[in-house]
Parts: structure tokens; sequence; C-alpha cells
């Protein structure tokens, strides 16, 4: 079991971040922090993060999707309606170089946690505030979900526009909230690189609405990107019914035949000459208008063999394919297996778990996990009195509320 990783230094190694977040959208973001090398400390109020109660848990608290998203952080537990937890809180934001949080601007405000206020306290912090929506449009300071952002990105309405159910419906992933997480870290590391530069720190809000909408319009705005518009929205080729995994004669496999030679191999090795010939289908643009045809001829084919015979023949002519995975297979996948993605580790009060290893690999300053997932409040009493309270000062901070 891994307990620790690489000695070398992440490249935010010596960057100090205060996380005050929540569910997804937030903790990702930091969590990319933490694996980069920063110190990342976790303000939680109450019960803690709600992502510590969803799903089956060995130790209450600390369920699957918040220990996906937590680790290489501490815990510090702060009722920020005493008055001696909300100094601290000023407190740790002296020397931070990053102030992250997802709360709502007017719950900051009411703490006196305003942007202005905490500059006051330390003029050069970068203040990154993950929120719904741009508050400067009239939908600013309301309360935004996974949900109600795919609805309102249109992406809600994707599926319709392929199987023809006029009824809009959700991606089974809190994919708006992930994309926002990955905006929110490039974000803060961007302005860590200004302040590197110029040593000026500044307010960035990362808006969920506007993020995961430049993430789905990028191709779907399609064209109606001119004006007028020359045709529909929702790019051809991603929407067509017939896209979607092939049937083999044991399994599913994924075949993107995307260039014109990899339409006339696979379509010759399986007895289909002079595909390339017909006017539908003799240039790129010609193809993506009538991709669903060319995708319905596959799958018409790929019953004929199975899986592994269909690899070992895309692969020889080096056309994209992959076996499908399902969800419970994933982690048994070979390559996955041989870069040690899913990593055994060993948590000190949950035991045995797989940690998802970071994607980006640095050849000098690599990403590492170096501590696993806090319980609620672990860390609170080192990192107060790393602050200097003494032992009656921090038991008046992390006093319970009064009921």
């Amino acid at each position: 079991m891994s307990t620790s990783t690489n000695k070398k230094s992440g490249p935010l190694a010596g960057v100090k971040v205060i996380e005050m977040s929540t569910v997804v959208f937030g903790p990702y973001g930091g969590q990319i922090f933490g694996d980069l090398g920063a110190e990342v400390i976790k303000v939680e109020a109450g019960s803690g993060d709600v992502m510590r109660l969803p799903g089956n848990t060995p130790v209450k608290g600390m369920g699957p999707i918040y220990m996906a998203l937590n680790r290489n952080k501490q815990s510090i537990q702060l009722d920020l309606s005493n008055p001696a937890a909300l100094g601290a809180m000023k407190k740790l934001l002296v020397d931070a170089d990053v102030f992250y949080t997802n709360v709502r601007m007017g719950g900051l405000e009411r703490l006196g946690l305003s942007y202005d206020l905490v500059k006051a306290i330390n003029p050069n912090i970068l203040f990154v505030h993950c929120t719904g929506f741009d508050s400067d449009g009239p939908y600013g300071g309301r309360v935004a979900y996974d949900d109600v952002i795919q609805a309102a990105a249109g992406f809600t309405d994707l599926l319709p526009r392929v199987d023809g159910n006029s009824t809009p419906r959700y991606v089974p992933s809190l994919i708006a909230d992930k994309t926002a997480g990955l905006h929110a870290a490039y974000a803060t590391i961007a302005a860590l690189y200004h302040r590197e530069r110029t040593g000026e720190g500044q307010f960035v809000e990362v808006p969920m609405f506007e993020a995961f909408t430049s993430f789905n319009m990028i191709e779907n705005l399609y064209e109606h990107t001119f004006e007028p518009a020359t045709g529909d929205v929702a790019y051809t080729r991603s929407i067509d019914p017939n896209r979607k995994p092939y049937q083999t004669q044991d399994g599913y496999i994924s075949i993107v035949p995307y260039s014109a030679n990899d339409w006339k191999v696979i379509m010759s090795v399986t007895g289909v000459e002079g595909i390339l010939e017909d006017p539908r289908f003799s240039t790129y643009t010609e193809r993506t208008k009538h991709i669903g045809i060319l995708y319905g001829m596959l799958h018409d084919i790929t019953p004929s063999k199975t899986t592994d015979e269909w690899l070992t023949l895309l692969q020889a002519n080096t056309i994209p394919c992959m076996r499908v995975n399902r969800l419970d297979e994933v982690r048994h996948d070979e390559h996955l297996q041989a870069t040690g993605f899913f990593t055994p580790r060993e948590h000190p009060q949950v035991g045995s778990y797989y940690s998802i290893k970071h994607p980006v690999k640095f050849s000098e300053t690599p990403a590492s996990v170096r501590s696993d997932a806090p319980m609620l409040g672990e860390n609170s009493k080192n990192i107060l009195m790393g602050l200097g309270y003494d032992e009656a000062e921090i038991a008046e901070i992390v006093k319970p509320k009064a009921q």
C-alpha cells in the first residue's frame, strides 16, 4: 500500500491555499492545487463538507466522493459565527497566497470576508470566488448546482437531439461541476503567475454558468456562429444518433474512422470498395454532412467479428479504436493498471482504498499524493498552534456551537 510518493516538490510547492468550499466545483480545483504541491487548508463548519455523506463508507463522514476530492488537504473545523473562530480564520489569511471559496458572496460579506476586507488583511492575496453566475448579470447571487447549470447551458438539449425523445435530460455525471473546477484551477494558477511577475494580487471570479456554457457551446454554437446563421446549432457529427459504440460478436467497441484513409481502409477490409468515390463521402465536408450513413454502415458490419478481432485489425491500420469498458471494468483496464492510475492506499482511519492518480506528468516537478483526505477537523489543533494560539484559546475557538 502506498502512503507517500516522490520526494520532489510539485510546481505549486510553497503556495498556501485557504480553501472554504464544499461539494464538487470548489473541492475539485482545490485538490488540483494540493496534487501540484500547494499547502491546502480546508476550512469546514458544522458537520463539514456535505460530500462527506453520500455513499457507503467504513467510517462516518468519509464518503467515497469526499475521499476522491480532498486528498492533500488539511481540515480545520471553524464555526465562523464564533468571533474567536472568525479571528482564527482571518489570521489564517494573513500569510495565505490564495483564498479559494465557493461560499456565496452575500454570506462572505456577512462574515466580514468580502474581497475588500480580506485584501485589507493581506494586500497581495488572490481571492478566487467560485460562483454560480457572473455577478454582473441578472442571475448574479443565485444558488447553482450541476443540474441547473446543465439545464441553463443547453446541455440537457443534446440527448433529445440524438434520440428524438423531446424530454430534456441531464447527462449522468457532475460534468458542469468538474468543468468549472478545472476553470477555477487554471484561473488561480494564471493569477499566481501574474503575481509572481508583478507582485499584484487580485480578485478572480469563476462563474460556473459561463464556464460550462463555454465548454458546451465551443462546438455546439456551430452554424449559429455566423450572423445570419448558416444552419443549425449542435455539431452534426457529435449528435448523430448512429454515433455510439458498435456491437461486436461478444461486446462493444468504439471506432472513430476520422480521415479519408481511415474510412477507405475499414470499408475495404470488410469488402466495401470505392466508398470515397461516392459524392456524399468524397470530401471531409460532405462526409460530415452524411456521417450518419457511414456510422450506420459500420453498425451493420461490426457484429461480424469479436471485439479482439476488430481491435487487432483496426490497430494494425492505426484506426482509432478502444474496447468499451463498463464502469466496474475501468479500474481493471490493462493500460490503467500498468500506469498505476488507480493506486491502492491505506488511510489511517478508513483503511484500504483506491486513490485516482493525478493525470498530468511533470518531468521535474511531479504531482503527488502526500496525504489522504482528512477527517473532519483532524488538523484543527496543529494548525491553530502554528498560528500561535495556546490551549485555552484553541478550546475557545473550536468549542461546539451552542444549540
